[in-house]
C-alpha cells in the first residue's frame, strides 16, 4: 500500500515524543525535522514540504500545546488536521449538470490508467443508479478502443466509438447521442502521450471548446511521484482541471502525488484507484488517507467494504440457522465469500487502527483458497451434513482439493469445534451475537488453518 514507507517514519517519530512525557520547544523542531525528511523521502514536492512544516511547527511551538497535559497527543491531531487540509480538508463529488448529460473528460499521461480507471468510475456510477456511457476518444492506440469495449462489457455500460476517426468529433457526436438516448453521464476517454506535447494539449482544448465538459478529471498514476506532480500542473495550465484521480494508490509507491498534486493545482482529489479489478475505485477522503498515513487506520472506509458486501437478506436466514442450531459447511462458505470480496486480509488489516505496525504479520491467503477449495470439492448433501463423510469421501474430497485427506480432517475437527460455541449461542442469544458479526461480513475465522 503506498504511504507505507511514510507512515513507519511518522510513527516512529511520534513514538519519541510520547516517551519524552513534557516536550520543549527543541523536541519539536526535532520532529519536524524527521517528518519533513520522511516528507521529502516519500517524494512529495519540497516546497509542499517546507509549507507544511512550517504550518505545523507554528501551531505545535504555542504554549497551548507545549503546556498540555498530553503534548504529543496534541502534536500529533495538530500534523493530522494539517494533513487532512493539504489533501483537500473533505470529499469532493463530480460536478453533476441538472439540464443535460453530465460530460467528463479524462485526460493524462499515456500509462496512467485513464481507460481502466474511467471505466472504473462510469461502473460506481451505475453503481450509484446512473445511466453512463463510455466514449472512445483515444483513435491513436487501437488497443484502447478494444480495452474500453472489454471494460464496458464487464460493466454492462454501452461504448460509443467511431474508430480512428476525429476524436473531436466523436466526442461531438456521443455527447448529441447521449442527449438522444438518455444517458445522464458521458466519460471521454481522450488520448495519451508518454510526456506533454503542444499537440496533445492542443488537440484536448479544441475537445473542450467543442463539448464543453462539466468536469476535467486529470488521472495520475500515483506510482509515478513527483513526475505526477509536474505533469498535473502542465495539465492545469494548459486545460484548467477540475479534479484529480488517482490510479494504482494500492502500489509499491511512496505516496508524494497524493500529497502534493492538491497543493500544486488547487484542484481535489475526487477518486483513487485501488487495485486490478473494475470495482476497485473508492471515493478520495482527505481526513481518511490522513489517519492512514499516521497509523491510525480507515475505520469509516472498512465498515463502507463491509456494508457493500454485507447480503442483508443471507444474513437472516443464517441468523435464523444459527438459533436453530443448523450451521453448516454451506453457510460458512457463504460468509467466507463476502469476507473475500472486501479484497486481501492484508488490506482490511491495514486499514484497521494499528494495522501498520503488523504489517510483518503474515497472512495466510492460501490458507483461505484451500478451505475454500475443500468445501467446493464436496457434494450440496456433504455439506449440509459433514457427518455422512467417511473415508472413501474423504479421499475423494482431497483429491478434487488438491490437498491431503489430513488437511480435510483438520477441517471438518474445526467446523464440529465451531458448530459446539455456536450451539452456546443458540436461542435468544445468537441474535445478539449476529448483531455484532453482522457489519463484518459474518465469520472471520477459517477452521483448520
Amino acid at each position: 500500500m503506498a504511504f507505507e514507507g511514510l507512515t513507519e517514519k511518522i510513527s516512529a517519530t511520534f513514538k519519541k515524543l510520547r516517551g519524552k512525557g513534557r516536550l520543549k520547544e527543541s523536541d519539536v523542531k526535532e520532529a519536524m525535522r524527521e517528518i519533513r525528511m520522511a516528507l521529502l523521502e516519500a517524494d512529495v514536492s519540497y516546497k509542499v514540504v517546507k509549507d507544511f512544516t512550517k504550518s505545523v511547527t507554528e501551531r505545535c511551538v504555542g504554549s497551548d500545546v507545549l503546556e498540555a497535559l498530553s503534548p504529543a497527543q496534541m502534536i500529533v491531531k495538530i500534523v493530522n488536521e494539517e494533513l487532512t487540509a493539504l489533501m483537500g480538508s473533505e470529499a469532493k463529488h463530480i460536478t453533476i449538470n441538472p439540464n443535460g448529460p453530465t460530460v467528463v473528460m479524462l485526460v493524462g499521461l499515456q500509462g496512467a490508467g485513464k481507460t481502466t480507471n474511467g471505466s472504473k468510475l462510469a461502473g460506481l456510477m451505475k453503481r450509484q443508479g446512473k445511466n453512463p456511457l463510455l466514449v472512445a476518444c483515444d483513435i491513436y492506440r487501437p488497443a484502447a478502443i478494444t480495452q474500453l469495449k472489454v471494460c464496458g462489457e464487464k460493466l454492462g455500460i454501452p461504448v460509443f466509438e467511431k474508430g480512428q476517426t476525429d476524436p473531436v468529433l466523436i466526442a461531438k457526436e456521443a455527447v448529441q447521442y447521449a442527449r438522444q438516448h438518455g444517458y445522464n453521464m458521458v466519460f471521454l476517454d481522450t488520448a495519451g502521450r508518454l510526456h506533454v506535447d503542444e499537440a496533445l494539449m492542443s488537440e484536448l482544448k479544441n475537445m473542450k471548446a467543442a463539448v464543453e465538459p462539466d468536469e476535467i478529471m486529470l488521472v495520475v498514476d500515483a506510482m509515478t511521484g513527483q513526475d505526477a506532480v509536474n505533469a498535473a500542473q502542465s495539465f492545469h495550465e494548459w486545460l484548467d482541471i477540475d479534479s484529480v484521480m488517482l490510479s494504482k494508490l494500492d502500489g509499491d509507491a511512496r505516496g508524494g502525488a497524493a500529497l502534493s498534486v492538491r497543493a500544486i493545482t488547487g484542484k481535489p482529489i475526487k477518486f483513487a484507484g485501488m487495485g486490478e479489478k473494475l470495482e476497485d475505485i473508492e471515493a478520495f477522503h482527505p481526513d481518511r488517507m490522513a489517519s492512514r498515513i499516521l497509523g491510525m487506520g480507515d475505520v469509516l472506509s472498512l465498515i463502507e467494504k463491509a456494508e457493500k458486501a454485507f447480503d442483508a437478506k443471507k444474513a437472516a436466514q443464517l441468523e435464523e440457522r444459527l438459533k436453530s442450531n443448523k450451521f453448516t459447511l454451506q453457510d460458512f462458505y457463504d460468509q467466507m465469500v463476502q469476507l473475500k470480496s472486501m479484497g486481501s486480509m492484508q488490506d482490511i488489516l491495514a486499514q484497521m487502527p494499528g494495522g501498520a505496525a503488523m504489517k510483518n504479520v503474515q497472512l495466510d491467503e492460501k490458507a483461505m483458497r484451500r478451505t475454500e477449495s475443500i468445501i467446493l470439492s464436496m457434494t450440496p448433501k456433504e455439506r449440509e451434513n459433514p457427518n455422512i463423510i467417511g473415508a472413501s469421501r474423504k479421499k475423494r474430497i482431497a483429491a478434487g482439493a488438491g490437498v491431503k485427506v489430513e488437511d480435510v480432517n483438520r477441517l471438518l475437527k474445526s467446523f464440529d469445534q465451531m458448530k459446539c460455541m455456536i450451539k452456546q449461542f443458540s436461542g435468544p442469544g445468537a441474535g445478539k451475537m449476529m448483531k455484532r458479526m453482522k457489519g463484518f461480513g459474518g465469520f472471520g475465522g477459517f477452521p483448520g488453518f
